[in-house]
């Protein structure tokens, strides 16, 4: 999918800041793509931007209505169906990364159809791909892994992409999950990808590029997470990287959602993503640990880091804090 933009945010009413999480997401990646945010009555969510209605965002050029709100369950409330309906009205797609699909709304699609306007299920592919084949393309290729989930592989992989760019270089971020796409305009959604096809929806989406382009592929899960290691595995191998960089965050106790799993040595973590990636790209390396230490204070954090790096010998850094300039040059 390609997602246009400027986009409108749509906060709906969202009961707290964390809601938002996959709005907020997009404000801090891609502000020049993000007109402003709708909030119904009773939202609880602020992600600092101008609140417009529907007509005002309209008239300033908006083309996407994203919904950046996630609430427990994934589905679309009936409270939001007639701002929804308006935006289709105003001449605005719509994009969600919720479990419920847009196409699922009654009359929705008739809806669009008659008015030229598109839906988009981020998290829900609508094309199909081969099975991986392995075959060596083209390109230069970096996947973020991590000891587990939700540690900072998206904002790791957005911040070597913005570093990258910076210096000139040719670089792309590649999506890997909803809030990604609505960043990036287009991906795929790898969690709903049937298992066999992971690898080759990765390949897909890293095709063949120039011998000096770099794909970030943003990755998914964690191999030591026994919910969400297929994912990981169906990347490691689909996006043959040249270089994984290992994401963490040091304040969790266990592995989220598993308190029986420990959180696991990052030295094995490098190890078993360096041997499950010599697969289909024998000469894949670790190139640094980025670290998620927004839970820790700076002093704390800066020692963390330093103690980490002297220990793996791999440079070590908050990508997001302190910025990826240190993981490109170790590129080189």
């Amino acid at each position: 999918m390609s997602i246009a933009n400027p986009y409108l945010m749509f906060l709906g009413d969202a009961p707290d800041q964390l809601a938002a999480k996959t709005a907020n997401g997009v404000a801090k990646w891609r502000p020049d793509w993000c007109l402003g945010q709708l909030r119904l009555d009773g939202c609880k969510a602020d992600i600092g931007l101008a609140d417009m209605t529907l007509e005002e965002a309209a008239a300033a050029g908006a083309k996407t209505l994203i919904v950046g709100v996630a609430n427990q369950g994934g589905f679309l409330p009936e409270s939001w169906v007639a701002t929804l309906e308006r935006a289709l009205d105003l001449g605005m797609d719509i994009a969600s990364g919720l479990h419920m699909r847009l196409t699922d709304l009654p009359g929705m699609v008739e809806k669009a159809s008659k008015l030229g306007r598109s839906l988009y299920d981020a998290r829900h592919t609508t094309r199909e791909f081969s099975v991986g084949k392995g075959k060596k393309r083209t390109g230069k290729r970096l996947l973020t892994v991590g000891t587990d989930v939700s540690v900072g592989k998206m904002f790791t992989s957005l911040a070597i992409e913005k570093e990258m760019r910076a210096r000139g270089m040719k670089a792309d971020f590649r999506a890997t999950g909803q809030t990604g796409i609505f960043i990036a305009g287009s991906g795929v959604s790898v969690d709903a990808v049937v298992a066999d096809f992971i690898s080759g929806a990765a390949e897909w989406l890293s095709p063949d590029n120039e011998p000096d382009h770099w794909d970030i592929v943003e990755g998914q899960g964690s191999l030591f997470h026994a919910s969400y290691a297929g994912v990981t595995l169906g990347l490691l191998h689909g996006s043959q990287p040249d270089v994984v960089v290992l994401c963490h965050e040091p304040t969790r106790p266990h592995m989220r959602g598993t308190p029986q799993i420990p959180m696991p040595d990052l030295q094995a973590v490098i190890d078993a993503n360096i041997a499950a990636g010599r697969l289909t790209n024998p000469d894949i390396r670790c190139i640094g640990v980025s670290m998620n230490t927004s839970g820790l204070a700076v002093a704390a954090a800066d020692a963390l880091l330093q103690e980490t790096e002297a220990r793996l010998g791999l440079p070590c850094v908050d990508a997001f804090r302190q910025g990826a300039a240190r993981l490109v040059d170790a590129l080189d």
